[in-house]
């Protein structure tokens, strides 16, 4: 398998940088729409497009659904990022990104956990 990009790393890098500010200004026991506005926010103030709520369309056996899965941030359209505010990080969550990862085509994500101390304990990076 091919090397992350160097681009969408650099992306990865800035996004978790500015996770680490949010979270230094605002600290966890917050909402997920909190963070992801300030988030949004931090990126845009690093001239970093962002997309916010992103909608994914579901197929299923050659037919689209009428639901669509919500993507909280597609960084620059090769970074998905997925924001949380829970007491701990479950494998549902880790497996909810790998499957935006799949169904976008993104080879890279963030599972940002915002509700803990300290945020570096908080951020995981899936890579397909």
């Amino acid at each position: 398998m091919e090397p992350i990009p160097a681009e969408t790393d650099q992306l990865a890098r800035a996004c978790v940088d500015s996770a680490l500010k949010v979270h230094r200004a605002l600290g966890p026991g917050l909402l997920e729409q909190v963070y992801e506005r300030c988030l949004v926010y931090e990126l845009g103030q690093r001239c970093i497009e962002c997309a916010r709520q992103f909608t994914v369309p579901i197929y299923y056996d050659g037919v689209k659904l009428d639901s669509d899965l919500r993507i909280d941030l597609l960084v620059s359209n090769q970074l998905v990022v997925e924001i949380k505010a829970v007491e701990a990080v479950l494998p549902v969550h880790r497996a909810q990104l790998l499957t935006y990862l799949k169904l976008t085509g993104h080879r890279l994500g963030l599972l940002i956990n915002f509700n803990v101390p300290v945020i570096k304990d908080g951020i995981h990076r899936i890579a397909l």
